[in-house]
């Protein structure tokens, strides 16, 4: 296998099939996984799952009983990945799988291990993109590596880095802690524009407004400092 991309679901169940059906019009190859965690959902994310999933030869459904954050389930579903490669992406169908195919190419054009590709959002709210380079500022000064628009998608990466990580979080800060030990391991790392639309089913299980913004800059800068002194 050359690609495993695990895509956490909570509550997605609405988008699951649009999801895959758009999987299954940019993957022509056989050595592409893409790994649907149900990552402990409330709704009937599940029964869509083992509904839907019979029709893609290419995906499978790694469940998790219980959510315990964003970065366990993603983290669930790179304890199951078969690739060489291997990464993640979101569920709500603001991110295109067709971008994944194009981190994959890029990968392939570069021919080396070392090498982490990431995708770079367009298109975004004015508020979000303030919201993100005012914490793209912070991390950068603050964590003395140069980090922008750290919770962008797709990550792609080398097993190998993977199987270096030590206590990475459970929670969002799982894109920081991938992110900034790249930065640190001197990992090449290739960025690329992705278009970020609206959601067209659901809502954001964290991004509901101004409050949450500010707990998660609380969040975010505590686990900071935690990182700071550990790597």
């Amino acid at each position: 296998m050359k690609l495993s991309i695990v895509i956490p679901c909570y509550n997605e169940s609405a988008n699951i099939p649009l999801l895959l059906d758009a999987f299954s019009k940019v993957i022509d190859r056989k050595d592409i996984e893409v790994l649907m965690v149900n990552n402990g959902s409330t709704d009937n994310s599940e029964a869509v799952l083992k509904t839907v999933l019979p029709n893609f030869s290419f995906a499978r459904m790694v469940h998790v009983t219980q959510n315990k954050g964003y970065g366990f389930g993603i983290l669930s579903g790179l304890e199951a990945a078969k690739g060489t490669y291997i990464g993640w992406t979101h569920a709500d169908m603001q991110t295109d799988p067709g971008d994944v195919i194009r981190a994959l190419n890029i990968i392939e054009e570069q021919e080396e291990e070392n090498i982490y590709v990431k995708g770079k959002r367009k298109g975004r709210p004015i508020f979000d993109q303030f919201f993100t380079t005012g914490m793209s500022f912070f991390e950068t000064v603050y964590l003395g590596e140069r980090l922008y628009d750290i919770n962008a998608q797709p990550n792609i990466f080398h097993r190998s880095f993977y199987e270096s990580w030590e206590q990475p979080p459970h929670d969002f800060s799982l894109d920081l802690y991938a992110l900034y030990l790249a930065r640190k391991k001197k990992i090449k790392l290739i960025r690329f524009d992705v278009v970020f639309p609206e959601r067209i089913h659901g809502s954001s299980s964290w991004n509901t407004g101004l409050s949450a913004k500010k707990k998660f800059i609380k969040r975010t800068i505590e686990f900071s400092r935690k990182l700071k002194k550990t790597l």
